[in-house]
C-alpha cells in the first residue's frame, strides 16, 4: 500500500513492487498526460515531479523520469504531473509560456518538458538566480523534442516571470503520509528500512532481493528486458546511507564519507568546490532527472564496465564501508571489482555498500577526467580515462591511471602508471606508457567501439594527457592554450 499526495490530493494505492510510477499513474490512476517515449529514462516525456520536506521543513522538488522510478518510493511524498499545474483557467507560467513561444508541434514530448519547466521555475521562486545558458542546459537536457526545435522552448524557460500564477498553497505542504502508518510487516513485498540495523537485519534474511536506490540501472531490467521482481529492498529511507560527513583514515588522509544512498545531486556542490572535472563528468553522466536519483553507491554496486565514476574513484584512492550481518569492513576500491558484474561485497551475507570514500584533494596533485561517447550528453561511455598525479621536481609522483570501457572491470593502468612514475613528463616517457597499455588492456569490441577503436582512444588519452601536463609547466602567458585543451576536452 502507498499512501502519497498526488496533485495536492491524498491518495492510497496497492500495486505491485516492481510497478513505476509511469505504470501507476497512467494503469491505475487513469492520469494520462505523463506519456511513455523510450522507457529506459533517456527522452524525458515521462518526467514528473517529486516533493519532499528538507531539513528546514520546506518542500524541495526534483523531477524524475516516471518510467524507472519504482511506484513505492512516492510512500510519504508529494507527487506533481501535468495535470495538477493549471489552477482552473490559469495555465502554470511554464504551460502559459510554451503556448505563447509556439514551443509545441506534437505535444507528444510536451508535458516532460513542462515539468522540466515547472521545476526550474520552483528553484526560481526559492532560490532566484540568472538564467544562464547552463542552468537551461541542465534543466532540460533530459527532454528531447522530436520536432518543435529548442530554440522557442528555450524562450519559454526565458518568458516564464511574465505569466502571472496563483500559486496553490498545496505545494508548500510537507509531505509525510507515514506519520500516522504503521511500518510495513517483514513480509511486505517492497521494504524501506528507515535504519542500518533494518537494513542489514532485511538483508540477513532476503540476501537474494535486489537492492534499489535511484533505480536508474535496475528498474531498465524491467522495461527493457521484462523482468520481474518479486520482493525488493528500497535503500533510500536509511539514515545512515544519506549522509555526507567529514573523515580522516587511519593512514591520516582526510576527506568525506559519502553515504551509499547520496544522490549525485547532492554530491555535485561538494564534488564542484573540490573536484570540478568529476564534477563536470556528472553533467554528462546522465540529465537532471537521472542526477536527481542516481546514487554513487549504486554506480559501484552495479559494477559495470562502463559505468563513468568508478574509474575517477579509483585514480582517487577511494575505499568502500561495508555493512552485513557480521558487521562492518572496509576494503581499498581496487579490491572491489573481481570479473564482469562480480564484487567483493558477501552478497550470500547481504552485504551492503555503507559508504565511499572520498579523499580531501592534496596540494600540487591533479585530476583529469576525459569521457568519449556517442552523444555529447546523456549518453553511455565507450571509453572513460581518469588521471591523478603530482609533478615534483620535474619528474611525475603518485601516478594513478583509471579507464573504464577497456576490460571487464572498471581497472587501473598499472603497466603504464610504472612506465610514468618517477619520469619527467616527456614525450618518450609517456610513448612507453601508452606502449604498456597493450599489457594493461586487451579491450572488448561491442555497439560502442571495436577493440581497436578502444586501444587507440585509451592511447589517445595519454597523449592528451602529456599535452596538459605540458601546458602546466610552461609559462603563464601560454596557458590559455591549457585552457583550450581542455576545453576541447569536454
Amino acid at each position: 500500500m502507498i499512501d502519497f499526495l498526488l496533485n495536492g490530493q491524498p491518495r492510497r494505492c496497492e500495486t505491485a513492487p516492481d510497478a513505476s510510477v509511469l505504470e501507476l499513474l497512467r494503469d491505475s490512476l487513469g492520469q494520462t498526460g505523463t506519456k511513455e517515449g523510450c522507457a529506459s529514462g533517456d527522452c524525458g516525456a515521462c518526467t514528473v515531479v517529486i516533493g519532499e520536506a528538507g531539513p528546514d521543513g520546506r518542500v524541495r522538488y526534483h523531477s524524475a523520469n516516471a518510467c524507472i522510478t519504482p511506484a513505492h518510493q512516492l510512500q510519504g511524498r508529494s507527487l506533481v504531473t501535468v495535470e495538477g499545474l493549471a489552477q482552473g483557467e490559469a495555465l502554470h507560467p511554464a504551460q502559459a509560456a510554451m503556448v505563447a513561444c509556439h514551443a509545441s508541434q506534437c505535444g507528444f514530448c510536451t508535458p516532460g518538458i513542462v515539468m522540466s519547466l515547472f521545476t526550474l521555475h520552483e528553484e526560481q521562486q526559492q532560490r532566484p538566480a540568472p538564467l544562464t545558458p547552463e542552468r537551461l542546459e541542465a534543466a532540460l537536457g533530459g527532454n528531447l523534442c522530436r520536432c518543435t526545435g529548442y530554440r522557442p522552448i528555450r524562450d519559454a524557460a526565458l518568458s516564464m516571470e511574465e505569466h502571472p500564477w496563483p500559486r496553490p498553497g498545496w505545494l508548500d505542504l510537507a509531505v509525510d503520509a507515514t506519520a500516522s502508518e504503521p511500518k510495513p510487516a517483514k513480509d511486505a513485498a517492497f521494504v524501506q528500512p528507515a535504519t542500518l540495523a533494518e537494513l542489514v537485519e532485511e538483508r540477513r534474511r532476503h540476501p537474494e532481493a535486489p537492492i534499489v536506490a535511484g533505480g536508474t540501472d535496475l528498474w531498465l531490467e524491467v522495461t527493457q528486458r521484462l523482468r520481474r521482481f518479486e520482493r525488493l529492498v528500497d535503500v533510500t529511507r536509511v539514515a545512515e546511507l544519506t549522509t555526507i560527513e567529514e573523515a580522516t583514515l587511519d593512514d591520516g588522509r582526510e576527506g568525506w564519507w559519502i553515504g551509499g544512498a547520496v544522490t549525485y545531486a547532492r554530491l555535485e556542490p561538494l564534488l564542484e568546490a573540490h573536484y570540478p572535472a568529476f564534477a563536470h563528468l556528472l553533467h554528462r553522466l546522465g540529465s537532471a532527472q537521472v542526477r536527481n536519483r542516481g546514487t554513487l553507491g549504486g554506480n559501484i554496486a552495479n559494477a559495470s564496465p562502463i559505468g563513468d565514476t568508478p574509474p575517477v574513484l579509483l585514480a582517487l584512492g577511494s575505499r568502500l564501508r561495508l555493512a552485513g550481518p557480521d558487521g562492518e569492513r572496509e576494503l581499498p576500491l581496487d579490491d572491489v571489482f573481481l570479473d564482469y558484474k562480480q564484487t567483493a561485497l558477501l552478497k550470500d551475507k547481504g552485504e551492503v555498500i555503507r559508504a565511499v570514500f572520498l579523499p580531501r584533494p592534496e596540494a600540487g596533485r591533479h585530476l583529469r577526467v576525459w569521457k568519449l561517447s556517442k552523444r555529447r550528453e546523456d549518453d553511455i561511455s565507450a571509453v572513460l580515462g581518469a588521471f591523478a598525479w603530482r609533478l615534483e621536481d620535474g619528474v611525475l609522483r603518485d601516478v594513478r591511471l583509471a579507464f573504464g570501457g577497456m576490460a571487464a572491470i572498471p581497472k587501473r593502468a598499472t603497466a603504464a602508471e610504472a612506465a610514468l612514475e618517477g619520469q619527467p613528463p616527456t614525450v618518450a616517457c609517456f610513448q612507453a606508457a601508452r606502449a604498456a597499455l597493450q599489457d594493461d588492456f586487451q579491450p572488448m569490441s561491442d555497439v560502442r567501439g571495436s577493440t581497436y577503436y578502444r586501444a587507440l582512444s585509451a592511447a589517445n588519452l595519454l597523449e592528451r594527457l602529456r599535452l596538459v601536463i605540458g601546458q602546466q609547466q610552461a609559462p603563464t602567458q601560454d596557458r590559455d592554450r591549457e585552457v583550450m585543451l581542455h576545453a576541447y576536452a569536454h
